[in-house]
């Protein structure tokens, strides 16, 4: 496979500023950075992405990826990152052809700092059938646990989502970014530049809202469970019965909602009664 030329532009997360507390006392407090990134496929613009701008490069290729504009490894020749004007230059071999066509179909999504899905979002389709993955009840609260050591952004500055591709209990890589269309699409960047060991990835988490484009970005990774600590949305919940993605929602410390969970969910380990639950100490 030929080479690719990538530039490392990688920018700290976090930056420190100075702010008032309820005492009225001055000190320095972390923030998270959110950078504009505008986005050019051999020399055509295609859309301002706002990020942290911890990794780039693995987010417009991850980007493109997900909106079909890029559809074979082997096409990507160059991602050079710029800050100093604010863009990534993306080089490749091949265009979709119907570019055009899909360029001219925009939805804005309801993304943090709205991602914006190229082409017609209802024609999307997984570029594979999706894995019938089993999870265990005591996996699922495992996993869970594992990840709170992950989000270190977040403690330290908040205001961002992060994204994780695991194996069952294990995280194999985490993200974070200021949406969490950013994070996904940096992780399918990373898996497809090879830049980190997610082989064998078979759930994937989001701390944010199980939406349209997120499904539609999990079925294009070819995984077929999808986990948050947040809700799911009507068009979320349809998309994911058509592409076989099993739903695992509002999942924190014991408590989860499983959408087309039938035969997939094992429940090894369900909570003791809560005091005062009458319909389970009637069962």
């Amino acid at each position: 496979m030929p080479p690719i030329s990538l530039s490392r532009a990688r920018l700290p997360a976090t930056l420190e500023i100075e702010v008032l507390d309820e005492y009225g006392d001055p000190r320095r407090q972390a923030i998270a950075a959110e950078r504009p990134l505008t986005l050019y496929l051999n020399k055509r613009e295609i859309v301002t992405l706002m990020t942290l701008g911890a990794d780039p490069e693995a987010l417009v290729v991850g980007y493109l990826r997900n909106q079909g504009l890029l559809e074979r490894r082997e096409d990507l020749e160059a991602v050079h990152v710029d800050w100093e004007v604010e863009a990534a230059a993306v080089v490749t071999r091949h265009l979709p052809e119907d570019l055009d066509e899909r360029l001219g179909h925009r939805t804005v999504t309801t993304g943090c700092g709205q991602g914006t899905v190229f082409g017609r979002i209802l024609d999307a389709v997984p570029r594979q059938p999706l894995p019938d993955t089993p999870v265990r009840q005591s996996v699922l609260y495992a996993l869970l646990e594992n990840l709170g050591t992950y989000n270190e952004t977040y403690r330290s500055a908040g205001a961002v989502h992060g994204c994780a591709l695991c194996r069952q209990d294990s995280v194999l890589d985490f993200v974070e970014d200021v949406g969490r269309h950013n994070a996904v699409d940096t992780l399918a960047g990373r898996q497809w530049l090879g830049e980190s060991e997610t082989g064998g990835a078979d759930i994937f988490y989001t701390t944010g809202r199980l939406t349209s484009e997120m499904v539609i970005k999990v079925a294009q990774m070819g995984i077929g469970v999808l986990v948050s600590r947040s809700g799911v949305t009507q068009k979320g919940v349809e998309l994911a019965e058509r592409f076989g993605v099993m739903l695992v929602a509002r999942a924190k410390g014991r408590h989860f909602q499983a959408i087309h969970a039938q035969r997939r969910l094992e429940l090894d380990a369900i909570p003791a009664s809560r005091p005062g639950d009458r319909r389970r100490e009637k069962a």
